[in-house]
């Protein structure tokens, strides 16, 4: 069967060859008989039809060039493209394999350090066991087993192996004594109680003891030089000192540091420094307040400032060796605020940020930026070129791009900052600069020397001369702190003789004080009851539906004498903070001046007092007060003559009064229209109130007052302004004339005095008229304009 089919597919493939060959000959045939026919046809074409298809054969292959040349220009540019991107790939991959050959590095000098101080623990724990004579744990070899049983042991040591030492110098002190006099047999018996309580006592305190048996411990004790007396005024100290370094912020900090120089910081040193270490871990925002404490204690005690500078840096190191990065946080903010108290010198800052950005990593960067955010203010002032430097570093590491994006926008922030000087992050906050430049002490530490952080000092000590040593600190306090506490022994000391006059004099003082206190009124000056009285009277005027209901509602109000004023106030006030006019306010102020005249008096100051600051008001709120006053004139609700606080005059008008006025009086004209407008204006009572208005006293503030009312559309209440303009030469005239006639008279002897002032006056009299015919003149041409 596979036979037949293969030779069924030869057979096949045969015929299909055959088909396809003579497909190719007609094929073949057809096309040469097509290009017979087109060179045939060819000879019957004009020269024209020849020339025409010979450009259409050049143009063919023109753009079967151009199409070739940008096919090949294409694919030049593609490959291009692609050997870029391998090259991009490679770059890609090499940084890759450097960045991760850097972590191995890292981490195996991270497992050999580890592996050093394995090493060294055994070594010691053996030492020990060899000492002791503890085979408890020798079988074991292996390393886990070994790492738990030196940190088991080294804990219980930790606590335990100082008390041991003293426990043991106690009893034998206490057997010494019971052998020695039975006179003394109450003495030792205490000894032994409180070594029994002491007994208890680790590193941290043990047995919590309460403040009034721990006073009664020790005055029970006699003998002040005593081990047991010692131990028990270290532990106060301690107490003290934590609880003083706790309770400090920056409010308080002034008051705290008289109590801490009160301790004996010689003797609590490392008390002092630990207690600081372990708040400013615990709380790192309280950073600055204990570093101006510090800086405060160093310029007394400068050993406990060195000590606690060389612990930080310490454990600065400790830190970035373990990767530790909450605890090198932490050191590293507390450096920084040492060193803007300038407690620490620059130097130091600089070869932190040396060490963080030697070989940078997104925490050791991260770090880096965070401290020179904290230091940078002051840094560029001590040490501008180093900080430039720091600087050129970061531009480096941004440049490079091995970090993570989050890490590139710090440093790009770190970048802003530098630019705006540091603003928002100052070196030392006001309230905690406390010391003088001149005071200060500032210790030089390097990171690269070795530092002793003197350890022991943190755990008790019996002290042979505890006694002296207590006196002369009592001294350098008294010189610390000046003689406030023999000031106060003898205050105490003096009251006493003088309690019995003091007893004499009080009967009078307090018949006295009585008649002060029937005399003495409370003023309230915090305004609280004028608040509440606006909050209630904008409340009701908001909440109430038409001004009826607003103004039954603000009638209930009980006002006292003299706030009468502040419900206009309030009034005009929600009237002007409106979008637009509401004539609710205008009905609601008019009902007011309606029924009582103390609140039309009230309105009349709110108008010259809004008139007087008009230039400090918005257009809008501009807007809505001139159409309120409007409205009040307009139904009148308040009386005209108020208008004689307006002077319409180019030098006594701004931009804003002239807008004020025009609102005012286009609102008066809408609501009582032009001709009853102008019968109110000509009202021969009230002239008088406006004369400021309309004035008469010079022609240019005439004019002005016209061409004013004529450009906002009301020039016809200016009739009787314009007469009297034009009969102005007439007038003035009439009034020289008598005035010549009675010179001519009195003045008939002094003829060249009197020519003078005649001459004055004709030139006075032609030049007004002359000025009158100017405006006319220029009126006839803007008309025919």
């Amino acid at each position: 069967m596979g036979r037949k089919n293969s030779s069924e597919s030869e057979d096949d493939s045969k015929d299909r060859r055959d088909k396809h060959r003579h497909s190719s000959k007609r094929d073949t045939e057809a096309n040469g008989d097509r290009r017979h026919r087109r060179h045939g046809d060819e000879s019957e074409l004009s020269d024209s039809d020849k020339k025409n298809r010979s450009r259409r054969h050049e143009r063919r292959d023109e753009k079967d060039v151009r199409g070739r040349d940008r096919r090949q220009e294409k694919e030049h540019r593609e490959r291009k493209e692609r050997v870029r991107s391998s090259d991009e790939d490679d770059r890609r991959v090499e940084r890759e394999r450097g960045r991760r050959d850097k972590v191995k590095t890292h981490q195996r000098e991270r497992l050999d350090s580890q592996d050093e101080d394995d090493r060294e623990g055994h070594k010691r724990s053996e030492q020990r066991r060899e000492r002791t004579g503890d085979d408890e744990h020798r079988g074991y070899r292996n390393d886990h087993d070994r790492r738990y049983l030196k940190d088991r042991r080294g804990k219980k040591e930790g606590e335990h192996r100082e008390d041991r030492v003293f426990q043991e110098k106690e009893k034998e002190e206490g057997e010494v004594r019971e052998d020695n006099s039975k006179s003394q047999k109450q003495s030792t018996l205490q000894g032994s109680s409180l070594n029994a309580d002491v007994s208890n006592w680790g590193r941290s305190g043990g047995v919590y003891i309460p403040p009034f048996k721990l006073a009664r411990m020790m005055k029970e004790v006699q003998d002040k030089s005593s081990i047991e007396y010692q131990r028990l005024t270290w532990d106060a100290l301690r107490k003290s000192i934590n609880g003083l370094v706790n309770k400090v912020n920056a409010t308080n900090i002034k008051n705290i540091i008289p109590e801490l120089f009160g301790e004996n910081l010689i003797r609590g040193r490392g008390l002092f420094c630990r207690s600081c270490m372990k708040s400013q871990m615990a709380s790192p925002g309280f950073t600055d307040v204990f570093a101006a404490l510090v800086a405060v204690v160093n310029t007394k005690f400068p050993e406990v400032g060195e000590l606690l500078m060389r612990r930080i840096v310490l454990q600065f190191k400790r830190a970035y060796k373990r990767n530790d990065k909450h605890q090198l946080l932490a050191a590293v903010k507390f450096i920084a605020h040492l060193v803007n108290q300038q407690v620490a010198h620059e130097i130091i800052a600089l070869e932190l940020l040396a060490l963080m950005l030697e070989n940078p990593t997104d925490d050791s960067v991260e770090v880096a930026v965070g401290f020179v955010k904290e230091c940078g203010s002051i840094l560029q002032d001590l040490s501008p070129k180093g900080l430039h430097g720091i600087f050129e570093r970061f531009r480096g590491i941004l440049h490079e791009g091995e970090i993570d994006k989050r890490v590139q926008f710090l440093i790009e922030g770190l970048f802003a900052i530098r630019k705006a000087k540091f603003q928002g992050h100052p070196a030392v906050r006001p309230e905690l600069d406390l010391v003088e430049q001149e005071d200060q002490l500032t210790h030089e530490i390097s990171l690269e020397e070795k530092i002793d952080p003197e350890i022991t000092l943190d755990i008790f000590k019996p002290d042979p001369q505890f006694l002296e040593s207590e006196k002369r600190y009592e001294e350098l306090k008294k010189t610390i702190l000046g003689e406030e506490s023999e000031d106060e022994a003898g205050s105490d000391a003096g009251s006493d003789d003088e309690d019995e006059d003091e007893d004499d004099d009080e009967d009078d003082d307090e018949d006295d004080d009585e008649e002060d206190e029937q005399q003495m009124k409370i003023k309230d000056e915090t305004e609280t009851n004028l608040v509440n009285l606006r909050r209630t009277i904008y409340l009701t005027i908001m909440s109430s539906i038409d001004f009826e209901e607003a103004g039954h509602k603000l009638l209930k109000i009980k006002l006292e004498p003299g706030q009468e004023m502040e419900l206009c106030i309030m009034l005009l006030e929600c009237c002007s903070q409106e979008r637009t006019y509401l004539r609710y306010y205008g009905l609601l102020g008019q009902r007011f001046c309606m029924i009582n005249k103390v609140h039309q008096e009230n309105f009349e100051k709110c108008f010259v007092q809004q008139y007087s600051m008009i230039h400090r008001l918005e257009t809008n709120k501009l807007r809505n007060v001139a159409k309120f006053f409007a409205h009040l004139l307009g139904t009148d609700a308040l009386p005209w003559h108020v208008l004689a606080y307006i002077r319409l005059t180019e030098e006594d008008t701004t931009s804003s009064s002239r807008i004020f006025i025009k609102i005012l009086f286009q609102e008066l004209s809408e609501h009582l229209g032009i001709r009853l407008l102008n019968e109110r204006l000509t009202d021969p009572s009230m002239q008088d109130s406006f004369e400021s208005i309309f004035p008469k006293d010079n022609p240019k503030n005439t004019r002005f007052s016209i061409n004013f009312f004529t450009s906002i559309g009301l020039g016809g209440i200016t009739e009787n302004l314009r007469e009297y303009l034009k009969n102005m030469p007439r007038l003035i005239m009439q009034q020289q004339k008598p005035v010549s006639e009675s010179d001519d008279e009195s003045e008939s002897g002094s003829g060249s005095s009197g020519s003078d002032s005649s001459g004055s006056e004709s030139e006075s009299e032609q030049s007004s008229p002359s000025e009158s015919e100017r405006d006319e003149r220029h009126k006839k041409r803007r008309r025919r304009g």
